[in-house]
């Protein structure tokens, strides 16, 4: 099954808020009480839609630059613990690609 990140959900309501003004647009030349009531309704809803999407956005984008900060900070902190968790990681690494490449 795929994997629904953040950032996959952000950029499928953004497509949803695309599809929405176009629908607007569309019909801006439609008379009538309801189809009026409905527009002003689907605009306000697109207000909210994109101002959630840029407060989403803001928040994602300070905790990486938060969890970015933190690790260079760690690593600035503790430089051989670092060295050895990368040491270890790419040996790992190593390790699986070299028995996938033999699994063929």
């Amino acid at each position: 099954m795929a994997e629904v990140t953040t950032e996959k959900l952000l950029e499928d309501l953004r497509q949803v808020v695309r599809d929405a003004e176009e629908l607007l647009r569309a019909t801006a030349g439609m008379a009538g009480e309801k189809v009026t009531e409905v527009r002003a309704r689907a605009e306000e809803t697109l207000r909210a839609a994109k101002a959630r999407i840029l407060e989403v956005s803001s928040d994602l984008n300070a905790r990486a630059q938060a969890a970015a900060d933190s690790a260079d900070r760690y690593v600035r902190s503790n430089p051989w613990t670092a060295i050895g968790i990368a040491a270890a990681a790419g040996l790992l690494l190593g390790a699986l690609l070299t028995r996938r490449e033999r699994d063929f």
